[in-house]
């Protein structure tokens, strides 16, 4: 049986599109020979189109993608990741479903029965739950077919489990010959492998071969990684598609030949293609093809430049350099440098005028070192993201925001200033990370792209003399390691400080993270591309109005 991965890249309410990559990939697998291709979930419609699965005329049009799907499957099985009208007068209005369809008839659905609603997922506000798992016999050969969490419940690979049945198993045990899984599953660090492993690990257990197909691409700062597979009954991976790109290829399941091609180990490797990926999609699909940045000479601007130069060609990303009476020398000469590695334009636009003017009209002082001036300082900052967006109106460019996580986290960060922006690409980024990708960037390539002066230089938002990011803040390298375990591993205070970290240190820190001043910020950003559970952006939800404190014991 030859068995093909239709890992396509699709867009939140571009029906027409979609299904045309659908039909694309159908007629590529039949010239392959394959009997059967498999998509992502929700291929037809996007997934992440959240309350649009809400709307009357969506809910009442569902099945009609499927007109034109249909037809094309003659000779050939086609498994698509759709939504369906749920017909009962109770319950939500759509199920969340795989269409099987089979030379040219729609045998019928499998209706997601697991819906989360964690992290960036909220499957309930728009899903009816399947109550049946449901068996396909097709060419005597019986398929069980799985959307996204029902195939991620292996009690094996989860401490703590959300739901009391697993339908992928409860399939396997009613005889599946074969176990399918349509998914819309994002990427987050180490996750990739954790697929592999899961996949290979209920293959290999139960002696039957699975086909996991994922989602590629990114719809506002979500962003899937693809990196579909096939394993077979032995838990060998025979066919690995690439991750971060479409590919639709086949392979014979019975091959019993192992496929590594498209396994990517390095962290920080993953992390890069997904940041681009984010900005690549962000701006095309949002119908974006220039962008603009500041750049400021220090190490944030400096990878989001890298980043997006990959991702949207140089010559379509124009770095503007904004130098204050407090920016360093450095300011311009390591950016200048920057831009020549990279191949982008730049322009120089001051401030210091414009900011001799303001504070003259609003009788502000000048910041000092040490002093305490905040209006004047986020002014700068302020005025700056005034000429960012003015290029971005008279231009037509996508404003990229170049703030970091940990800064973000704490509100180290001016609002209506760097916080300014179309998309927000290292808002799910903490800043060792940061100078980790940049590294990579540079060992990548074998040469130097981001300048070592500015990886090697004291991080500072040069808004006041001789201002360094530690006069106000802990070592990152101390403060990361409290974020990361906060946020990504949803550890308590308590939990952190046995680890290691120091007590006020803890409570610091995460006070500031739930300060109301600090979420009013959070709540203003634009999208963030996410690359972490739990990250900033949609999948955490905390009140601005509140008077919660956490409370150091001593």
């Amino acid at each position: 049986m030859k068995i093909t991965i239709g890992q396509i890249n699709t867009t939140n309410g571009d029906i027409e599109g979609n299904v045309a990559k659908i039909l694309s990939a159908i007629e590529r697998a039949k010239l392959d020979g394959s009997d059967m291709i498999v998509f992502p979930e929700v291929a037809t419609h996007g997934y992440t189109s959240f309350d649009w699965f809400l709307d009357k005329d969506i809910i009442e049009r569902a099945e009609e993608p499927l007109e034109k799907i249909i037809p094309a499957t003659e000779n050939i099985t086609a498994i698509v990741g759709t939504v369906r009208k749920n017909k009962d007068a109770y319950g939500r209005r759509l199920f969340n479903s795989a269409a099987v369809i089979h030379n040219g008839r729609l045998l019928g659905y499998a209706d997601k029965t697991l819906l989360p609603e964690y992290d960036v997922f909220d499957d309930p506000r728009f899903f009816e739950p399947a109550d049946a798992r449901k068996m396909f016999e097709i060419d005597g050969r019986k398929i069980g077919v799985v959307v996204c969490e029902d195939f991620w419940n292996d009690k094996t690979f989860w401490k703590e489990r959300l739901y009391d049945v697993d339908p992928a198993d409860e399939l396997i045990m009613q005889g599946a010959d074969l176990i399918v899984s349509l998914n819309a599953s994002p990427f987050n660090k180490g996750k990739i492998k954790l697929r592999c492993e899961m996949v290979a690990h209920r293959a290999r257990m139960q002696k039957k071969p699975i086909v996991f197909v994922n989602l590629v691409g990114a719809n506002d700062g979500i962003v899937f990684d693809g990196a579909s597979l096939i394993a077979d009954e032995g838990g060998d991976i025979i066919l690995q598609a690439k991750a971060f790109e479409e590919f639709v290829e086949t392979v014979e399941l019975n091959v019993h030949k192992p496929d590594a091609r498209h396994i990517t180990r390095d962290e920080y490797e993953t992390i890069r293609q997904a940041l681009v990926l984010g900005i690549k999609d962000y701006a095309g699909k949002n119908r974006f093809t220039k962008a603009v940045l500041g750049l400021s000479g220090g190490i944030d601007s400096a990878l989001v430049a890298a980043l997006a130069c990959e991702a949207l060609g140089a010559e379509n990303v124009l770095s503007v350099m904004m130098p204050s009476p407090f920016s360093s020398e450095g300011s311009v000469k390591h950016s200048e440098k920057l831009a020549a590695a990279l191949g982008m334009p730049t322009r120089l636009e001051p401030i210091s005028g414009a900011f001799e003017v303001l504070l003259k009209q609003m009788n502000l002082h000048k910041p000092t070192h040490g002093g305490e001036n905040l209006a004047a300082e986020n002014m700068q900052s302020r005025l700056r993201g005034v000429i960012l967006m003015t290029i971005s109106n008279a231009e037509n460019r996508l404003v990229l925001a170049t703030g970091n996580k940990s800064e973000l986290a704490v509100g180290y960060c001016t609002l209506y200033g760097d916080t300014n922006g179309g998309l927000a690409i290292l808002g799910d980024i903490l800043k060792t990370e940061v100078y980790e990708i940049a590294r990579h960037i540079n060992e990548s390539a074998k040469r130097e792209i981001i300048p070592f002066e500015i990886i090697d230089k004291a991080p500072s938002a040069e808004l006041a003399p001789n201002q360094f990011d530690q006069d106000s803040l802990p070592p990152y390298d101390l403060m990361d390691v409290v974020l990361k375990s906060y946020f990504e591993r949803k550890l308590s205070p308590e939990e952190i400080i046995n680890e290691g970290s120091d007590a006020r240190l803890v409570y610091d820190l995460l006070n500031k993270v739930e300060s109301p001043a600090n979420e009013f910020k959070r709540r203003q950003l634009p999208p963030t591309l996410i690359i972490s559970k739990n990250a900033i952006g949609i999948g955490r939800r905390r009140p601005v109005t509140h008077k919660y404190r956490r409370i150091h014991s001593d």
